[in-house]
């Protein structure tokens, strides 16, 4: 992090061009700067965010009202319909974004211009004039309020799907909409650090950022080039088109797994070969919505993150994975290499419903008749990284972000050095500080109410609320800073496992809800912040970005929880993948991950299973491992000043890197690095004047086409159950990839040794 100033910020993996082709072509100059030597030091903002604002635009009217909670409403209601699938599809803000344009400009031409109460204090009107820019932003902070997946409500499906326990709706309720306002409060607290800063810089928002430009700046149409609007409709129509291939007639293009084709009997083959359910070597994929579901868009990740996820990924995946497989380190063997299922010594599916006793409580004698539970050897690695990346996020924000925050801290109240566009928000009234802090104690304390009152279906005593606040609390800075520098941010789901399982071991749903209330809300809290620096790039004065997010924040609580609920009550055995028919997509794999960590962490608890009485126990060395590595690389910094990359090796992404696996597969990665290496690199270092006028563009294109392509196929085909059953409706054809390899141990649909 540090204080902005005039001084240009180039990425050290990138060699600046000769020709000065790093400098935004003079036709995509839409606005020009108040100081021509002023501009971000960031360079792809500098290329990418206008620095002039127009503080006479109206922002909060009808028609934000209308389309914002319309936006909100139908994404939150189609994102939670996709999550339970088999490949989630995430339908982002920006569909949204595209959609809200014509309807905004025909409320425009057809709703009246009249003054009511004119001249009066609460004089208003229905429609100011056009459609105009900040308007749509905040439409937009509506959509991301349901563009995001309420992490809530991960409990609600596993207690009333896999452990099939009793939870009301009202309770339901109060837990979702508890932890979405929680971050409000975290967010307050450290917008000074991670808004204002230019280092600051969230390269997610450049994409929208682009978008919103391509829209609504007039751009003359330069002889032999495109407009960013024709870009971005040619773009879009291909992205619609295409995807009709992998969302239905093709499926397999999801993931082309060629060694399992050339090798089709050989177990170490597809656990090779397969993107699915193996290391995914040479695999690859061909589908926007799989290469984007868990890292983001390649399109918006900057080159040292892209570096630092491929090599954390191959760090695990191609290195430390077939280790401990082929050593058969835990029994490895026994089981499959890549599977988010939990197991006997046996290699049989682990009975979870009988070791819980009538009060939803460990049976320790049932336990002990069915024995230990063993995880697949990816499973336990990737919990291992995930130790190390939180002891490693910690360091590495002390060590290279320090200073600069404690700089921030003592100059919270004094003038300090502005970039230019928080110098052109200081116009605007700020949201005080207290708005937050109101906010925060009147949840924090509802909060506590629900779960003493409810906690005969939530187990989660007091103590544990005030615990999970804390532990957030203290993560939302380190985390942040990781999330607004390089578009990744590192998961706390972890910690907050692991320290309430500890403590309070044996109550499946108690652990359930120390996770969300603290992973949720600093997560939460960081989108509200990455939110609030969009506002801050686009010039939205802050209390309308305030009151957009809240509005939108209440608006997905009910909309996420009402949809849950509904397909919950209507898809017979829905994420039973044992009793779905065949090729049923309700497959639910992020619930059964967020289902395998209770039992692991809550139910069973981690001393059973990462301590003194568990078989992991060796994986806590990684908390070690990930507090040494930024300490060598900060050692590397200072005996090598002379070369800057070494800066850019990023601990806690690299060992983030496979966070999200599973349920992410390997060909998640392998695509997504490709793709992130053509943009970052490619485009970025060799055709910089492209990469600036169309590469967000072409995001938001790919992401727009998808969405709305994947809504139409489920409304016209899916809902009328039309399907295709051939060769290319298989997205692996890896079946062997799931077997283990000990001799005598037996497992359907799978050799015997």
């Amino acid at each position: 992090m540090t204080i902005a100033t005039n001084e240009e910020i180039t990425d050290p993996l990138i060699q600046k061009s000769r020709s000065g082709q790093n400098q935004p072509d003079a036709s995509c100059s839409i606005s020009s700067l108040p100081d021509d030597l002023e501009n971000s030091p960031i360079e792809q903002v500098a290329l990418t965010v206008p620095t002039t604002d127009d503080p006479s635009l109206p922002t909060l009217t009808f028609r934000t009202w209308v389309l914002g909670t319309l936006a909100c409403f139908l994404l939150s209601f189609l994102n939670q319909f996709f999550w339970y699938r088999r490949e989630p599809l995430t339908i982002t803000s920006i569909s949204a974004q595209i959609a809200v344009v014509p309807f905004g400009h025909l409320m425009a031409a057809l709703i009246t211009d009249r003054v009511f109460f004119k001249d009066r204090k609460f004089e208003f009107t229905l429609n100011p004039g056009p459609f105009n820019v900040k308007e749509h932003v905040l439409v937009t902070i509506f959509a991301n309020s349901g563009a995001g997946n309420v992490y809530a409500i991960h409990i609600v499906s596993a207690v009333k799907i896999f452990y099939k326990k009793r939870m009301s709706f009202l309770v339901a309720l109060l837990v979702v909409f508890t932890t979405q306002v929680l971050g409000f409060g975290w967010a307050g607290v450290f917008r000074r650090y991670l808004v204002e800063p230019a280092a600051m810089w969230w390269p997610q928002n450049l994409v929208q950022v682009s978008l919103f430009r391509a829209l609504h700046e007039k751009e003359e149409r330069t002889k032999g080039r495109l407009t960013r609007n024709q870009f971005f409709l040619i773009a879009f129509i291909c992205s619609f088109a295409y995807y009709v291939l992998p969302g239905y007639l093709f499926p397999a293009l999801t993931s082309l797994s060629w060694l399992c084709w050339v090798f089709p009997t050989s177990i170490l083959a597809h656990q090779l070969g397969s993107g699915l359910r193996g290391l995914g070597i040479g695999a690859i994929g061909f589908d926007w919505a799989s290469i984007s579901a868990y890292l983001g868009s390649p399109l918006a990740s900057p080159w040292f993150a892209t570096v630092n996820i491929a090599a954390g990924f191959v760090l695990i995946m191609y290195i430390i994975t077939p280790i401990a497989y082929w050593l058969n380190l835990f029994k490895a063997k026994n089981f499959p290499i890549f599977s988010d299922g939990l197991f006997t010594s046996t290699g049989q599916s682990y009975n979870i419903s009988a070791i819980i006793d009538s009060n939803f409580h460990i049976d320790m004698e049932a336990y002990e008749r069915e024995g230990p539970l063993y995880l697949s050897t990816l499973f336990a690695m990737c919990y291992g990284v995930g130790f190390a990346c939180l002891t490693a996020t910690v360091v590495h924000v002390i060590l290279f972000h320090g200073r600069e925050i404690l700089h921030l801290s003592k100059s919270a109240f004094q003038e300090k050095k502005m970039d230019v566009h928080t110098k052109l928000m200081r116009k605007y009234k700020q949201v005080p500080e207290w708005w937050f802090m109101c906010i925060l104690v009147v949840n924090i304390s509802a909060t506590i109410f629900t779960c003493q009152y409810y906690n005969d279906q939530l187990q989660l005593p007091w103590w544990g609320i005030l615990l999970a606040c804390g532990l957030a609390l203290f993560f939302t800075l380190p985390v942040g800073v990781i999330a607004a520098t390089t578009n990744q941010t590192p998961a706390l789901n972890v910690i907050t496992e692991y320290v309430i399982g500890y403590i309070y071991p044996g109550y499946p749903v108690a652990n359930m809800c120390f996770k969300v209330y603290g992973y949720i809300s600093m997560k939460q809290g960081i989108t509200f912040l990455q939110d609030f620096k969009l506002g801050h790039y686009m010039k939205i004065p802050p209390r309308a970005m305030f009151i957009a997010q809240v509005g939108g924040t209440i608006i997905a609580a009910f909309a996420h929880l009402g949809t849950a609920w509904w397909l919950m009550d209507t898809i017979s055995d829905i994420c039973n993948r044992e009793l779905l028919p065949t090729g049923s997509p309700w497959t639910c794999p992020g619930d059964h991950v967020f289902y395998d960590a209770s039992v692991v962490w809550g139910l069973i608890g981690p001393r059973r299973i990462f301590g003194d009485l568990g078989y992991y126990s060796a994986i806590n060395w990684f908390f070690l491992a990930g507090a040494i590595a930024p300490v060598l690389v900060w050692l590397a910094t200072k005996a090598f000043p002379n070369k800057p990359w070494i800066k850019l090796i990023t601990m806690p992404v690299l060992f983030g890197a496979t966070v999200n696996m599973p349920p992410a597969t390997a060909v998640n990665y392998t695509s997504w690095v490709l793709i992130a290496f053509a943009s970052g690199f490619i485009a970025y270092r060799y055709y910089r004047g492209w990469w600036s006028r169309h590469n967000y563009v072409l995001s938001g294109a790919l992401d727009a086409g998808l969405a709305f392509m994947g809504v139409l196929l489920y409304l016209c085909l899916e809902m009328e159950h039309v399907s295709l059953s051939w060769w290319g409706s298989d997205s692996d054809r890896c079946p062997l990839a799931s077997c283990p390899t000990t001799q005598g141990i037996i497992v359907k649909g799978c050799p015997v040794f």
